[in-house]
């Protein structure tokens, strides 16, 4: 089963950890994988790619993703507000993929989300 957790603050993305193999098919032509990694993979490449915003990632063990954000930007103001949309957009991406396809393949995904404040 994969299992993947969404940590959020304020309704924005801080963290995610993905690990486990869905189990759906065989290792490397697993939809439900292939569906699960294609969401997370572009919300870290659009996170990696959004100034105001240090992401540490590990993608180095296959069939396991982590990354974290720090919010680098010091300003308050708009750039804060529209990072901070981005950031939330972001969280909801991930949100309503993966429940999607844990709605869809119960047996196979577990989506959690841990809140905090």
């Amino acid at each position: 089963m994969t299992r993947v957790l969404l940590v959020t603050c304020g309704g924005e993305v801080r963290s995610v950890t993905a690990s486990g193999h869905a189990a759906w098919s065989v290792k490397g032509s697993d939809i439900v994988c292939a569906g699960v990694s294609a969401l997370l993979g572009t919300a870290l490449s659009l996170l990696e790619n959004t100034e105001g915003i240090k992401v540490t990632a590990d993608t180095s063990l296959r069939g396991s993703l982590e990354f974290s954000l720090e919010v680098v930007l010091k300003e308050d103001g708009e750039k804060r507000k529209l990072l901070s949309e981005r950031l939330k957009c972001t969280a909801d991406f991930i949100r309503h993929g993966i429940t999607s396809i844990a709605r869809e393949y119960p047996s196979n995904v577990d989506f959690q989300e841990k809140v905090n404040g």
